[in-house]
C-alpha cells in the first residue's frame, strides 16, 4: 500500500449529534459521488465503520483522493467549527492512524484545512488562506 497522506475531516456537525454512515452516503450521493467518500468514519462512540475499502480512491479532498480519508462525526459547535472529538474518538482516531501508518509508514496525517492553496506562497497554510476549518483541530499536532 503506497500513499501520501493520511487525511482527516469531520462531518460538520453540531457537538453530540450521532450522524450514520448511510445518512453520510446519502449526503455525498446527492452531491453527485457514486457512495460515501471516506474511507473510515469515526463514531461519538469511537467505533469504526469502514465507507470505501483503502484500494478505492475516496472522494473526500479534491486532488488527494489517492489517499485514506478519515472522518469524525461532529466538528461544530452552535454553528461554529470546534474541536468537538469525545476521547472515544481520539482514542479511535489514533489508533486508526497507527494501523494506516504500519501500512504506509512514509505517510503523513493532514486535516483537509491543511491541503488549501498557499495563497501567499510563504510555505505556510495559515488559518486566513483555509477553504474550510475541516477537521476542526490540528492534526499535525495530535499525530
Amino acid at each position: 500500500m503506497n500513499f501520501k497522506y493520511i487525511v482527516y475531516h469531520c462531518t460538520a456537525t453540531e457537538q453530540g449529534k450521532e450522524v450514520s454512515l448511510a445518512e453520510i452516503d446519502r449526503w455525498h450521493r446527492a452531491r453527485g459521488f457514486r457512495k460515501v467518500g471516506y474511507h473510515f468514519l469515526v463514531h461519538l462512540n469511537g467505533d469504526i465503520d469502514i465507507g470505501r475499502n483503502l484500494g478505492e480512491p475516496g472522494a473526500h479532498a479534491k486532488g488527494y483522493n489517492d489517499n485514506p480519508g478519515i472522518a469524525y462525526v461532529g466538528g461544530m459547535r452552535n454553528g461554529e467549527p470546534w474541536d468537538t472529538r469525545t476521547a472515544a474518538q481520539i482514542h479511535s482516531l489514533r489508533a486508526l492512524d497507527k494501523v494506516l501508518k504500519s501500512l504506509c509508514p512514509e505517510a503523513e496525517s493532514v486535516g483537509h484545512r491543511d491541503l488549501s492553496v498557499d495563497l501567499n506562497g510563504d510555505g505556510v497554510i495559515s488559518k486566513n488562506e483555509w477553504m474550510k476549518a475541516c477537521p476542526s483541530f490540528d492534526v499535525k499536532t495530535q499525530f
